[in-house]
């Protein structure tokens, strides 16, 4: 088996390999290059490639903003929302955490906050921040009554369990 194929066996749900990840699999990271230069491999974001023929995601964008930021980076409060079409949100913000700094450039409208204590959850295949506290994080940026329309369809859609959305209300209205 050619270290090509390593590769495309290791991909994610969403055809994605950072180059860390290549280098545990045995190729170089002048070998990533030549092998997007050949067509084999894409390059869509610093350090992360992607299969040229895998199908296009909408949730993409968001896995291959977490797989810039590191491996210990998950979605954040509204993207979690937008991830999951809880709420109308701002398509041009992706909201990030990771319990270590990030010092790389993302990209514009990719913010990443230093969160620790907080054990992701995989949403789409997608570490996500868990719902409940998505959605309280959200309405610092979305605000209060969205937020509050965001929990009502996240139980409506079975995310969260009524009490969890009796909480949020509690946590969010006076």
């Amino acid at each position: 088996m050619s270290k090509i194929d390593n590769i495309y066996a290791a991909v994610d749900d969403f055809g994605l390999v950072t180059s860390e990840e290549a280098s545990q699999l045995g190729m170089s990271r002048a070998e990533l290059v030549q092998q997007a230069h050949m067509g084999k491999l894409v390059r869509v974001a610093r350090g992360v490639y992607r299969m040229p023929v895998w199908p296009s995601q909408a949730q993409a964008p968001y896995a291959i903003a977490v797989k810039s930021a590191g491996k210990d980076a998950f979605l954040y409060g509204e993207s979690v929302v937008a991830l999951l079409e809880l709420a109308p949100t701002n398509p041009s913000k992706i909201w990030l955490a990771s319990s270590k700094r990030c010092r790389r450039n993302l990209g514009q409208g990719v913010s990443v906050r230093q969160i620790s204590n907080v054990d992701p959850v995989l949403i789409e295949g997608i570490p996500c921040q868990p719902i409940m506290h998505a959605i309280l994080a959200a309405a610092q940026t979305m605000g209060v009554k969205r937020a509050v329309a965001a929990a009502q369809e996240a139980l409506k859609k079975g995310y969260i369990t009524p009490c969890e959305a009796t909480r949020i209300e509690q946590e969010l209205l006076p």
